[in-house]
């Protein structure tokens, strides 16, 4: 029986059925580099942020999109798309961050039926902290093994898969400069 990205040899017992589109060699070993960056990677860049941080990858991408956000606040519903992860998952985790003192929630001021996510002083002071180490971990698991052409070609490919999906999702292509105050502005 082949894999899903299996053979071409393999056949259907159902005559009507188109037959799959089989990866080449190529594609193949593409597709096995990817999903051993995708299955490596997170539990890298967890581990030195909850050795060094005492914070998930997940925790660290929300407290670093609202320290970018002017005002430091971003609606709930944006937050979890702009971090790749679901309303119910956002609201566990800011939950936690809250109970740190890191964020606090609020209505939205022009219409209280949605709550807006804001980054405290203190969660900016950990978000200043915690990025020169989370930083140095991507530089070093990441960008320090490519080439110029090639962090391109990574930028290009990642907003290709990442736009087909989500494609309203705003993590791959960020439009908006940072917050005056982000770490992101300092270093410009």
């Amino acid at each position: 029986m082949p894999s899903a990205v299996g053979s071409a040899g393999a056949t259907s017992s159902d005559d009507d059925r188109a037959e799959p589109r089989w990866l080449t060699a190529d594609e193949q070993d593409a597709w096995r580099a990817l999903v051993g960056v995708v299955i490596l990677l997170p539990a890298a860049l967890d581990a030195q942020l909850q050795r060094d941080a005492g914070l998930s990858h997940f925790e660290y991408a929300v407290m670093a999109a609202l320290s970018e956000t002017p005002g430091r606040r971003r609606c709930m519903s944006e937050l979890a798309e702009l971090a790749n992860g679901s309303l119910s998952r956002l609201s566990h985790v800011v939950k936690r961050l809250e109970r740190r003192g890191w964020v606090r929630r609020e209505s939205r001021p022009e219409d209280g039926r949605y709550t807006d996510a804001i980054l405290t002083d203190a969660g900016m002071d950990t978000v200043r902290a915690s990025a020169p180490g989370h930083v140095d971990a991507v530089r070093r698991l990441v960008f320090d093994g490519l080439s110029e052409d090639q962090v391109r070609q990574l930028r290009d490919i990642g907003r290709s898969i990442h736009r087909r999906l989500s494609p309203h999702g705003m993590m791959a292509e960020r439009g908006a400069p940072p917050a005056a105050d982000s770490p992101e502005a300092e270093r410009r």
